[in-house]
């Protein structure tokens, strides 16, 4: 019988849980999980790469939305749950939400430590723990100013450094004599000051913070000495508590944190917990090797093995900044039944440590060189004597022997059961007996697999190692990736074979690329649609059931399942008789949210799908076309009000957005493109954060592009002037157009800038007048077909089936 598993808390731990119970025991447990963030699992170790631009959200996401429709689990995200009822084995959510359970998993994480200083409940103080706090610190990044992170650990670090590489003026506060001083000895803490000044971030050491000042928001830090730091964002990174309060009221035990045995059970049978809110052993754990392993025990009891138990181990430290190499482990502390090994290297910044107790390594220091880390982390764990290489210990593997070794034959020489991903507890033997029987030749195959390298990425060098030492030749590291599992084709192949062969629909491209999959999948579909559009767009017919939902429908699907709909507005120009006809949709369909967007258009949020083709009629009548909120296209085009009406405008760039959002609307392109025109250098319409934006000037029409605003904040290039509306128009619709035939899908502007090279797409588009002219008449040719309304052509009854509610199907009574 099917029991009823729900899970309070969606983080690592209990991601990591649910795939070894689904590989273990599937269909066992009716799984319900609670989250109090309104999204998917996600790595959390990867938050800082986000913070600093190196990674999307999307690249750091688990689990995605299709991992639990695939598995039957039941996901309530931004449901908080508020009761665990011991008595009636329910939960409760805040929305109101009651769910019974015949197990149940508390994994409620950890709670940043605030300082309870003046001031530290004040606008512009953040903390540094989750998605949101990262997306407030991007939001507050965009102002370029002054930020203050208090806290010299790992989580301080790796926010100042974020920060940083967004262009602001950081100070780090540490209140202890040198960084991270819990993880590293004094000498190491000074060579990574070191290195965290050289990248501009200013740290104060013995600084004890007294209070936090400003006029209704953050202003500066007051230090105890009486220093004062000015600050318009200061984030707190001092540490974390478990968040074991719900665990409290339920009547739980609970010490630091959610007591539980080996076998992560609580004081009641029924529950478990795990994570960073439970206490095992007597120990809490803030990392994820340890996280990982409670993931492993919780889920082998709960298929009924019980003799999974827990046991600590020493995990080690490395720091995620880019250019910094650090590794920390174990006991460094100074004892007089201890004795150390010290290796400095000035001239190469490096500096290593081991701390020996009876002649076995009890602690590990390594900064500036750490490949050797996990063989000493290996030693340490196995306790093994080191007498005999006592002398050449320090070099590290390869050297012992007297002479260094090739760094493959030191790989080599590891156990199968040596350490290489700390994160997940992955072995050698794992992963090279993965890579011989699954045939595994990519580090994502690898990732996939077995999980090495897949969370902090650290031990990334000695996996991609293990790869060449087990496939040989036949591993390239620089090998294209495939653009999915069913082709091993790259996106750049695909597309210029589709042009080659003279592919013009999805089952020709499979057949004579030779796809591994029947009908594809959702990730190559939507991406060969956009290519046959883009290739053919007076040949082939779009694929409807190649886009994804909001694309289909023409719409946003929201949370609750709703849609929300945004008609263009040209420019962001509207008039009195076109705001009545949207209040009069609002009254006529009950539409519960209006909006206005950041895009300058208004948004209309809670539209139940089957009213979306009457909404689009009555809009259409006041003149209303889609404003493809929801496409691959360009979505806005943003102005100020220019010279008619600014004092210091020196164009009519009212008129030039009107006119580029009229030439260009409709188009599909690899990801969504949004631009701007400012009507002078005061730039109001914030040209230079878009994919393409102009900025109007005496001399005329200066043009930017490669600009994001979003999870990643990155300002434009500037691709050039030009001296009239014109050449503005024709420069920007050949540079689109140059995207829409060389970018990948979902590959947006200032990625494939990025890759493609800005010198070479000023080349083609600034100084090439023949290829400039042939971009900008093949995107011209393909408006001829792009510019239809898809909101008129479903009120006339396109695809009218997709907007039928679903019929209700009744029975007849049996007879008794």
């Amino acid at each position: 019988m099917t029991e009823k598993l729900v899970i309070i808390g969606n983080g690592m731990a209990p991601g990591r849980m649910l795939e070894h119970l689904l590989e273990a025991a599937p269909g066992r447990y009716q799984v319900t999980i609670f989250n109090a963030e309104p999204r998917v699992n996600y790595d959390r170790i990867m938050l800082s790469p986000v913070l600093s631009g190196e990674k999307d959200f999307e690249e750091i996401v688990i689990h995605g939305d299709g991992w639990y429709i695939r598995n039957g689990i039941t996901l309530y995200k931004g449901h908080k749950i508020v009761a665990i009822d011991r008595a009636a084995k329910t939960v409760t959510s805040d929305h109101g939400v009651t769910e019974p359970y015949d197990k149940l998993v508390v994994a409620t994480g950890s709670a940043p430590f605030i300082i309870p200083v003046p001031g530290h409940d004040m606008p512009g103080v953040l903390t540094y723990r989750d998605l949101d706090d990262v997306n407030a610190m991007l939001l507050a990044a965009q102002s370029r100013a002054k930020a203050v992170v208090i806290g010299g650990g790992l989580l301080g670090l790796e926010a100042a450094a974020g920060l940083r590489m967004r262009d602001m003026d950081v100070t780090v506060l540490h209140v202890m004599p040198t960084l991270m001083e819990r993880q590293l000895d004094p000498a190491a803490g000074y060579l990574l000051q070191r290195a965290v000044e050289e990248r501009g971030i200013k740290v104060m050491t013995k600084a004890n913070t007294k209070a936090i000042t400003g006029n209704g928001r953050v202003e500066a830090v007051e230090l105890a000495d009486g220093t004062v730091i000015p600050a318009t964002l200061v984030i707190m990174a001092v540490g974390i508590r478990p968040n074991s309060g719900l665990a409290k009221d339920a009547g739980l035990a609970v010490n630091r944190g959610i007591v539980v045995d080996a076998g992560m059970r609580t004081s009641d049978p029924a529950i478990y917990a795990l994570g960073e809110c439970a206490e095992v052993g007597g120990h809490v754990y803030g990392l994820v090797a340890p996280l990982y392993e409670m993931a492993r025990v919780a889920a082998a009891h709960l298929t009924g093995d019980d003799s999974a138990r827990f046991v600590h181990n020493d995990t080690p430290t490395k720091l995620k900044v880019t250019g910094i190499d650090l590794f920390s482990l174990g006991d460094f502390a100074d004892g007089d039944d201890r004795q150390e090994i010290v290796l400095r290297d000035a001239s190469a910044g490096i500096y290593k440590r081991l701390v020996l107790k009876d002649n076995r390594i009890i602690g590990t220091v390594l900064y500036g060189e750490t490949a050797d880390g996990a063989w000493f982390n290996d030693l340490k764990k196995k306790q093994i004597d080191i007498s005999e290489m006592r002398d050449t210990l320090i070099f590290g593997q390869a050297y012992q022997g007297g002479s260094p070794l090739d760094p493959m034959a030191a790989v080599a020489a590891l156990p199968d059961d040596a350490e290489i991903c700390g994160c997940n507890g992955v072995c050698k033997g794992k992963i090279t007996g993965a890579i011989a029987a699954k045939g595994l030749t990519s580090l994502d195959d690898v990732r996939a697999h077995t999980k090495a390298s897949a969370s902090c990425g650290s031990c990334t060098g000695l996996v991609e190692q293990l790869m060449s030492l087990t496939l040989g030749d036949a591993y390239n590291p620089t090998a294209v990736q495939p653009m999915c599992s069913c082709t091993g084709l790259g996106h750049d192949d695909v597309r210029r074979l589709i042009k080659a062969k003279g592919l013009k629909t999805i089952p020709a491209v499979m057949q004579e690329l030779e796809w591994k999959s029947s009908c594809g999948c959702a990730k190559c579909r939507p991406a060969l649609n956009y290519y046959l559009v883009a290739d053919w767009p007076d040949l082939y017919a779009d694929d409807y059931q190649s886009r994804f939902i909001n694309e289909r429908v023409h719409a946003n699907i929201q949370k609750d399942g709703t849609y929300s709909v945004v008609p263009r507005m040209w420019g962001g120009v509207t008039s009195s008789g076109e705001l009545r006809a949207i209040a009069d949709v609002v009254d006529k369909f009950e539409i519960p949210m209006v909006k206005v967007t950041g895009g300058q258009r208004i948004d209309m949020l809670g539209i139940r799908k089957e009213d979306l083709p009457a909404v689009w009629a009555d809009l259409g009548k006041a003149g209303f076309v889609s404003g493809h909120a929801y496409a691959k296209g360009l979505r806005t085009v943003k102005t100020c009000v220019g010279s008619d009406w600014c004092r210091f405008g020196t164009q009519d760039l009212t008129g030039l957005g009107i006119r580029i959002e009229k030439f260009m609307w409709g188009s599909w392109t690899p990801a969504k493109v949004k631009m701007a025109v400012s009507g002078c250098p005061r730039n109001c319409a914030e040209a230079t954060c878009k994919d393409v934006g102009v900025i109007c000037v005496d001399s005329g029409f200066e043009i930017h592009f490669a600009g994001a605003a979003g999870l990643d904040i990155k300002g434009t290039e500037v691709l050039g002037l030009v001296k009239t509306e014109d050449e503005a128009l024709e420069h920007i619709v050949a540079l689109t157009q140059m995207y829409r035939e060389q970018g990948r899908y979902l590959e947006r502007i200032y990625k494939w800038a990025k890759r493609v090279g800005i010198a070479e797409i000023k080349r083609q588009i600034m100084d090439d007048a023949d290829k400039r002219r042939a971009y900008f008449d093949r995107f011209v040719f393909s408006q001829k077909f792009a510019q239809v309304d898809p909101w008129s052509e479903r009120v006339s009854g396109k695809d009218k089936h997709e907007f039928r509610p679903m019929a209700t199907v009744g029975f007849k009574e049996a007879a008794e």
